[in-house]
C-alpha cells in the first residue's frame, strides 16, 4: 500500500488549503486515516484521525479551523484547512492503517509528506 499526498503550498495568514491523500495498491480495507504534520524543529504531532464510519479527532490546535473528511470507495482522505496561522506551517503527512483480510492484523503506512508554509 503506498499513500500519496498532495495540495500543500505557500499561503497567507488567515488563507486556506485543502490536502489531499490517497492510498493505492492492493487494498482490502483502510480503517483509520489522518494527518500528523511536523513543524520546523519539532516532532511530528498528530493533526487529525478519522475511522471509516466518519468519526473524527482533532488536535486541539485545529478545532473549529480544519476539517478531516475521507472517500472510502477512492481510499482517499482530506484534509481542509481554513483561517491558516504561522504555527501551522510545516510537514503533513497522511497516515493509513490497512487491513489486507488474510491475517488478523492491520498495517500502517505513511505518506511522503507535502509542505505547508503560512506566512504573513
Amino acid at each position: 500500500v503506498q499513500l500519496q499526498a498532495s495540495g500543500g503550498g505557500l499561503v497567507q495568514t488567515g488563507g486556506s488549503l485543502r490536502l489531499s491523500c490517497a492510498a493505492s495498491g492492493t487494498i482490502f480495507r483502510i480503517n483509520l486515516m489522518g494527518w500528523y504534520r511536523q513543524p520546523p524543529g519539532k516532532q511530528r504531532e498528530l493533526v487529525a484521525t478519522i475511522s471509516r464510519d466518519g468519526t473524527t479527532n482533532y488536535a486541539d490546535s485545529v478545532k473549529d479551523r480544519f476539517t478531516i473528511s475521507r472517500n472510502n470507495a477512492k481510499n482517499t482522505v482530506y484534509l481542509q484547512m481554513n483561517s491558516l496561522k504561522s504555527e501551522d506551517t510545516g510537514v503533513y503527512y497522511c497516515n493509513a492503517d490497512h487491513y489486507p483480510g488474510y491475517v488478523t492484523v492491520q498495517y500502517n503506512y505513511w505518506g511522503q509528506g507535502t509542505q505547508v508554509t503560512v506566512s504573513s
